[in-house]
C-alpha cells in the first residue's frame, strides 16, 4: 500500500513533546514508504557533501555529514522500537524487507569513495586542523569506522561486501523471526495448578493470563525466557514440570521445523567468516574486536580462559552440595540435571542462610521498586526527578512515559518503561533510544527500557523475583547513560560506545539496589506496609556470592560459544555442519560442558550474537564487569550513595556519551585503570 508523502506522519517532524514519535499517527503502511524517503534524502545529502568541489573542511565535510541524515534516524528509531516490542506480523513482514534495504543504504555512505577521501584527508591533517577535543574525536572515528567498514576496497571488493551485508541483514533477521516464533510455540501449557506448585498465586494468576490471552481459557500458560532457565525452576516442587519448561527452552531453534535456526546460523557464520577476510581480517572475531576496546581475540580468549578454571571448580563444589542435598531429600538417588539446579540452589541458600528469594517477592512490588528504588536513587545521586506523563502515547499501551528534570527544574528529556511480556515482544531486557540528544540538531534524549514480566490477572499486583529487580535497575543504568551523554554530534549520542564498555554504566547501577539506603525505601511488604526484616537483609548481603560458579561458568560458557563461532576463519566455518557437536566441542575446549549447567544461551537461541548487535561480543558483560567492580570500590570508599560521586560518575563518565575514548574517561573517573582484583573476589575467582 502506498501512502502520499503529505500523509505520512512520519515524513515530518512529530508535534509531541521532546520529538516522541506520534504512534497513534502511524501505522504498519507508514514505515516502508518513510524508509524509502529517508534513504534518497540522505543520499542525497551525502552526494553533495562528496561531489563538492571545495577542499574538505570540517565544516563542509564533517559537519555536514553529522547534519545530515535526520528523517532516516528519525524513522529508524521509531520502526526499530516496534519491531523489537511489538512484532505484529505486518511489522515482522516489513522488518525482513528494510534489513537489505538498510544494509545496502548503509554501505552506499560508508563505502562512498570520494566521501572517504576526504574523511581521510582531514584525518591526515588533523594536527593541522583548528579543533576542539569533540571534534578531533569524530574526525578520528569516522575515518577509523569508514576503514573498517570496508572504505579502502577496490569497487569489486566493495559489490562483492555489499552483497554479503545485505544477505547478513536478512539471515539475522530470519534468526530472530524463527526464534520469537518457537519461543511462543514452546510455551509450556499446564492443565492442573497443581502441577505448577510452588508458585505464588500471584505466579499463577499470571499463568492463567497468558493462557487466557490465547484462548486457553481454565488452563495456565508459561511463556519462556530468553535465557536457557526460568525463574520458576526455583520454585516448581513437581520435577516433571521443571523439565517440560527446561526442555523446551533448550529446544528452541533446533526442531527441525520451520522455525529451526541451526541452517540460519550456520550461514550467518560462514559469511561473517567470508566478509572478514575480505576486510583482510583472519576471523569475525578478529574484525569486531579490532574497533573495540579488547584490540584483538587473543585478549579476550585470555580473559575467557584465565576465567573459566576457577568457575567451574567452584561449581563443580555448588553441585556437590547440591547433589547431597538432593540425595538426603529425594527417595533415592537421582542426579542433578539441568532442570533441577535452581530449584535445589534455592533449597540450599534457604538451609546456609536461611534466605528464600521466591519469598521475597511480596516486599518487591514493582511501582514501589520503581518509584522508590530506581528513581528515587537517581534523584539522590545525581538530583533528576521524575513525572508521568499519560498524555504522551508510546508505541503499546503497556509503555508508560516519564519526563525526566534536572534538579534546577530544566526538562531532561523522557523514559519510557515498557514492562510487560506479550508474545510480540522479542525476550530478554534492554534498552533503546527514540530521539538521541545533540547540541547541533536541539534534540533532547527519549529513552525505552524493556522488560519481559509475566502480567498478573486484573487487580493483582506485580511482584518481581530478586533478579527481575536486578534487571530494572541494571537496563536504567543504560537508560541514564542515554539521558545523560550531552554531545554536540549525533555519531557520539547516548550509548554510542565501544561494545565492551556499553555494560559498563548498566552493571555499576546494580550496585545500589542493596545499599542499605535504597533497599529500606523499596523494600516494603505490599499488603502489610512492613519494611523487609533487618535480619533477612543481613542473610541476603551474606548470600551475595553465593552460586557464583553456577553463574560464572553458564556465562563464560555462553561468551567462549560466541567466540569458537566466530573465531573461525572462512575455511573453517565452511567446514562446519553439524551445530550441536560444535557446541560441544567448544564447551569441552574450555571445561565448560557439564550438562547441568547449559549455556546462558545455547547457539540456536543466542540473539545476542545471532540477531544482535553482540556478534564476537558477548564477552563485553564480563569485559566491562573489570571496569564495574573497580568503580563500585571506588563509590564505596568514597561515601557512596552522594551527590558529589554521582555527579563526578556522570560529569566524566555518563556525560561524555561517545564523544571521548572510553578507557580515558574511565582514567579521567578513577585516576587509573581498573583492576582486576575487584571482578575477582565479587566472583569468588581469587
Amino acid at each position: 500500500m502506498t501512502v502520499a508523502p503529505e500523509f505520512n506522519p512520519l515524513l515530518a517532524p512529530s508535534p509531541l513533546p521532546y520529538g516522541v514519535p506520534d504512534y497513534a499517527a502511524i501505522g504498519p503502511e507508514h514505515y516502508l514508504p518513510a524508509f524509502e524517503a529517508a534513504f534518497a534524502e540522505h543520499r542525497a545529502e551525502v552526494a553533495a557533501i562528496a561531489g563538492q568541489d571545495e577542499p574538505p573542511t570540517f565544516d563542509n565535510t564533517m559537519l555536514a555529514l553529522e547534519s545530515a541524515g535526520a528523517l532516516l534516524q528519525r524513522v529508524a528509531l521509531t520502526f526499530y522500537a516496534v519491531s523489537s516490542a511489538d512484532a505484529t506480523d505486518a511489522i515482522q513482514r516489513i522488518d525482513e524487507q528494510v534489513a537489505p534495504l538498510m544494509a545496502a543504504h548503509t554501505d552506499a555512505i560508508e563505502l562512498d569513495a570520494r566521501l572517504y577521501e576526504r574523511v581521510r584527508s582531514l584525518h591526515d591533517r588533523l594536527d593541522r586542523l583548528d579543533l576542539g577535543p569533540e571534534e578531533r574525536h569524530l574526525v578520528r572515528r569516522r575515518f577509523r569506522e569508514m576503514t573498517h567498514a570496508g572504505a579502502a576496497l577496490d569497487e569489486d571488493a566493495k559489490r562483492r561486501l555489499t552483497d554479503l551485508n545485505q544477505r547478513l541483514s536478512s539471515l539475522t533477521t530470519q534468526f530472530e523471526k524463527n526464534l520469537l516464533a518457537d519461543t511462543n510455540a514452546l510455551a509450556v501449557v499446564f492443565d492442573d495448578p497443581g502441577e505448577l506448585d510452588g508458585l505464588t498465586s500471584g505466579e499463577l494468576s499470571a499463568a492463567a493470563e497468558a493462557a487466557a490471552a490465547r484462548g486457553l481459557d481454565g488452563r495456565l500458560l508459561v511463556t519462556l525466557t530468553l535465557f536457557s532457565g526460568h525463574p520458576y525452576l526455583a520454585q516448581l516442587t513437581r520435577r516433571d514440570s521443571r523439565e517440560h519448561i527446561m526442555t523446551a527452552s533448550l529446544s528452541r531453534g533446533g526442531r527441525g521445523d520451520a522455525h529451526d535456526n541451526r541452517g540460519v546460523l550456520l550461514d550467518i557464520v560462514r559469511l561473517r567468516a567470508e566478509r572478514a577476510e575480505l576486510l583482510g581480517y583472519v576471523s569475525h572475531a578478529a574484525y569486531v574486536t579490532a574497533d573495540q576496546t579488547a584490540g584483538r581475540p587473543e585478549a579476550v580468549r585470555s580473559l575467557l580462559r584465565e576465567l573459566a578454571p576457577p568457575a567451574a571448580r567452584n561449581a563443580r563444589a555448588e553441585k556437590g552440595a547440591l547433589q547431597r542435598l538432593a540425595d538426603a531429600s529425594e527417595p533415592g538417588p537421582t542426579p542433578l540435571v539441568a532442570q533441577d539446579w535452581a530449584f535445589w540452589a534455592e533449597r540450599e541458600r534457604t538451609e546456609r542462610f536461611d534466605v528464600d528469594t521466591a519469598a521475597l517477592r511480596p516486599w518487591f512490588e514493582a511501582e514501589r521498586v520503581l518509584r522508590e528504588g530506581v528513581f528515587r536513587t537517581a534523584t539522590l545521586l545525581y538530583g533528576i526527578a521524575f513525572r508521568e506523563r499519560a498524555d504522551i502515547v508510546a508505541y503499546h499501551p503497556d509503555a508508560r512515559v516519564f519526563e525526566v528534570f534536572d534538579e534546577d527544574g530544566t526538562a531532561l528529556g523522557l523514559y519510557v518503561l515498557d514492562l510487560y511480556t506479550r508474545d510480540s515482544k522479542r525476550g530478554g531486557a534492554w534498552m533503546n533510544s527514540l530521539v538521541t540528544q545533540s547540541r547541533l540538531r536541539g534534540t533532547r534524549p527519549v529513552v525505552v527500557n524493556n522488560l519481559n514480566v509475566p502480567r498478573p490477572a486484573a487487580g493483582e499486583p506485580t511482584l518481581l523475583t530478586l533478579d527481575q529487580v536486578t534487571t530494572l535497575f541494571h537496563e536504567f543504568g543504560h537508560a541514564l547513560h542515554g539521558l545523560f551523554a550531552t554531545v554536540t554530534f549525533p555519531h557520539f549520542a547516548g550509548t554510542a560506545v565501544h561494545r565492551d564498555f556499553v555494560e559498563f554504566p548498566s552493571q555499576v547501577n546494580e550496585m545500589w539496589l542493596l545499599w542499605p539506603e535504597v533497599l529500606a525505601a523499596y523494600a516494603v511488604h505490599h499488603e502489610t506496609g512492613e519494611p523487609l526484616p533487618a535480619d533477612v537483609v543481613e542473610r541476603l548481603r551474606a548470600s551475595e556470592a553465593f552460586g557464583q560458579g553456577f553463574a560464572t561458568s553458564e556465562y563464560l560458557a555462553a561468551a567462549w560459544l560466541d567466540q569458537a563461532w566466530h573465531g573461525l576463519s572462512l575455511a573453517e566455518a565452511q567446514r562446519v555442519t553439524d551445530v550441536a557437536a560444535f557446541e560441544a566441542a567448544a564447551l569441552a575446549d574450555i571445561g565448560l560442558d557439564d550438562p547441568a549447567i547449559p549455556p546462558r544461551y545455547s547457539s540456536t537461541y543466542f540473539a545476542h550474537v545471532f540477531s544482535g548487535g553482540y556478534s564476537a561480543g558477548y564477552y563485553s558483560y564480563i569485559w566491562a564487569e573489570v571496569l564495574d567492580a573497580d568503580a563500585v570500590e571506588w563509590f564505596r570508599d568514597n561515601g557512596g550513595l552522594t551527590r558529589a560521586n554521582g555527579d563526578r560518575f556522570r560529569q566524566r563518565l555518563l556525560g561524555v556519551g561517545g564523544s571521548k575514548d572510553p578507557l580515558e574517561a574511565y582514567r579521567d573517573f578513577r585516576g587509573r585503570d581498573a583492576r582486576i582484583a575487584p571482578l575477582l573476589t565479587r566472583r569468588g575467582l581469587e
